[in-house]
């Protein structure tokens, strides 16, 4: 089973609270660092407290998460960032990705689909909420044809499913694949465009149109 360490902050009690108590009852979450601000995060991290994934929001008091995400990054590079917030526009998508974000999620997001996207990241990949990811792709210029005419039928379908914000294991269970061929899908497609990950995958896009 995996077991991770995770931090959280959130200024919104209610929502701190509920973040709280859900992830501390999680079996895969080994140790749990909850702060309301920037500044209570930092004054609580120590070298041998690291998490290995935040849930950051982006509207805090004090130092935005948005503002914080290059600091954190510099002195926690092992540390993955996905942010939990309430803006779902274009503009502060890419500032968080830009800035090193590895994630993006809704607050409306359920608490199982979040755990799912902690767990996600912790395995190296780039969650995003559908509703993020569906806001993105409308942003998108066509992609180039040189690289589309690389895509096989099940690429383009794999592909699909990434821009519409599904996991490699959703991904699997829609196109009745195994998760290993999906897997294995979105390696030729990232090599085929170009690219390392789904992050960077939207973030080449978002360049071209803002």
């Amino acid at each position: 089973m995996v077991s991770l360490s995770l931090a959280i902050v959130e200024d919104d009690v209610s929502v701190r609270e509920l973040l709280k108590k859900y992830f501390s009852h999680q079996p895969e979450i080994r140790d749990l660092l909850v702060a309301d601000s920037i500044e209570d995060l930092l004054e609580q991290l120590t070298d041998a407290l690291v998490p290995e994934v935040m849930l950051l929001d982006i509207g805090l008091p004090g130092i935005s998460g948005t503002e914080a995400l290059p600091l954190l990054k510099e002195r926690y590079p092992t540390m993955e960032v996905i942010m939990l917030t309430s803006y779902e526009d274009i503009e502060h998508i890419y500032q968080a990705l830009c800035c090193g974000a590895t994630g993006y999620m809704a607050k409306c997001t359920p608490l199982t689909q979040l755990k799912d996207a902690v767990l996600e990241v912790a395995r190296g990949g780039a969650p995003m909420s559908r509703t993020v990811s569906r806001k993105v792709l409308s942003h998108f210029r066509p992609t180039p044809t040189t690289h589309s005419n690389l895509l096989t039928p099940r690429e383009r379908q794999v592909l699909q499913g990434i821009t519409d914000g599904l996991s490699d294991k959703e991904i699997s269970l829609r196109l009745d694949l195994s998760t290993l061929t999906v897997r294995t899908h979105v390696k030729h497609i990232y090599r085929k465009m170009q690219v390392n990950s789904r992050t960077q995958l939207l973030s080449q896009h978002l360049r071209g149109v803002i």
